[in-house]
C-alpha cells in the first residue's frame, strides 16, 4: 500500500481528518540540492495525497535549505526550531507559510523565570512589523516540567503583544 492509497483509507475510516501532520527532522541536516533531489518529491507526494486544510509540517533541526521549498511542496504550517529566528524563516518561506514557534523549550520555557519567558517572548515578536501567519509556541515541542506560572506568563505576553 503507497501513501496515496494509505492517507485515502485513513481518511475513509476517520472522515473528519482535517489535516496531515508530519515531523521530519532529516530534512534539516541534508543541503538544499539534496532536499531538492531526495526529500522534495516524498514530501509532496504526501501532502498532496489528501484534499485538506492543514497540511502541518514540524522540522526543529536547521531548516534553511527546506524552507525556501515547503510551499511547493504543500506545506501551510510549520513548527521549526530555535536555529533561525521567526524574520528568517519568514523571508525564506517568502510569507506563505504560517509559522509555529520558537520560543525556546527547555532553556526558557520549562528552566526559565516568569520574567524570562516574557522578556523571550517579547524578543520573539517584537523585532516583527508583520505578525500575520504566525502561531506563538515553543521551538520544536512541549518539554516536560514546565511551571504553570511560565505558561501563563507566556500566554499574557502573547496577548498583550498581538491585540
Amino acid at each position: 500500500m503507497d501513501i496515496e492509497e494509505r492517507q485515502r483509507y485513513q481518511k475513509e475510516c476517520f472522515p473528519s481528518i482535517e489535516g496531515i501532520l508530519l515531523l521530519d527532522d532529516i530534512v534539516g541536516f541534508i543541503s538544499r540540492r539534496d532536499f531538492q533531489k531526495f526529500g522534495m518529491s516524498y514530501l509532496k507526494k504526501v501532502y498532496d495525497s489528501l484534499n485538506v486544510p492543514v497540511k502541518f509540517f514540524h522540522n526543529d533541526s536547521p531548516c534553511k535549505a527546506s524552507a525556501p521549498h515547503l510551499a511547493e511542496v504543500g506545506v501551510n504550517l510549520l513548527n521549526f526550531g530555535i536555529q533561525h529566528s521567526l524574520s528568517e524563516m519568514r523571508e525564506w518561506t517568502a510569507n506563505k507559510i504560517t509559522l509555529v514557534g520558537n520560543l525556546p523549550p527547555r532553556d526558557v520555557l520549562a528552566n526559565g523565570t516568569p520574567e524570562e519567558v516574557k522578556k523571550a517572548t517579547d524578543g520573539l515578536i517584537e523585532v516583527l512589523d508583520d505578525r500575520s501567519r504566525l502561531i506563538l509556541s515553543c521551538g520544536g515541542g512541549m518539554p516536560p516540567g514546565v511551571t504553570t506560572e511560565n505558561i501563563e506568563a507566556f500566554i499574557q505576553t502573547v496577548k498583550r503583544l498581538t491585540v
